[in-house]
């Protein structure tokens, strides 16, 4: 028979995790609309909870710079239930690359054949829409960077695409 204290130390209420910890949920960032992009001055992302005010970020970004996918934001949470993103408080080791393939260009507006020249490095990537197809790249921190940033710059060069590093690693810069 065991006591109601055996077992691992507790700790105190205030740091253990909310009843919530490890739900999905989303958080919003305001961005600042760009005059070749989307009109939007929000991006919703999923994120898991972590505490009550941190959450560790889901997806890939397509207008929020700054941040990737793996990474830990702070937010708070207005009267609404709207979770806000305050900042990033852990690093994820991962980048954000955004590519919009050139409608007059050798790939047209196929977003699939953007995922096609990526495909080789092992990264995922979302599509914006059919109208917009800008693909969100989440590319890992072991990825060949060199490679992956070779790409990029040929096939800007080549006609392909523009591209955008969004967040950048110290890996990133120094490949």
């Amino acid at each position: 028979m065991s006591s109601p204290a055996a077992g691992p130390p507790r700790p105190p209420r205030d740091e253990r995790p909310p009843h919530d910890a490890g739900r999905r949920i989303k958080v919003w960032f305001r961005v600042v609309p760009r005059e070749d992009g989307p009109p939007y001055d929000t991006e919703g992302l999923w994120a898991t909870r972590r505490s009550a005010d941190t959450a560790r970020v889901d997806n890939v970004p397509f207008l929020q710079d700054g941040v990737a996918e793996g990474e830990t934001v702070r937010f708070t949470t207005d009267a609404d239930g709207v979770h806000w993103s305050t900042g990033r408080v852990a690093d994820s080791g991962n980048c954000t690359v955004r590519v919009l393939p050139l409608p007059d260009g050798p790939l047209g507006r196929d977003a699939r054949a953007v995922h096609e020249r990526f495909a080789p490095f092992g990264l995922g990537g979302e599509v914006f829409s059919a109208d917009f197809p800008l693909v969100a790249f989440t590319v890992p921190g072991g990825a060949d960077l060199r490679a992956i940033k070779a790409l990029l710059v040929r096939g800007e060069a080549e006609g392909w695409w523009r591209f955008e590093v969004s967040c950048a690693t110290e890996a990133w810069r120094a490949a």
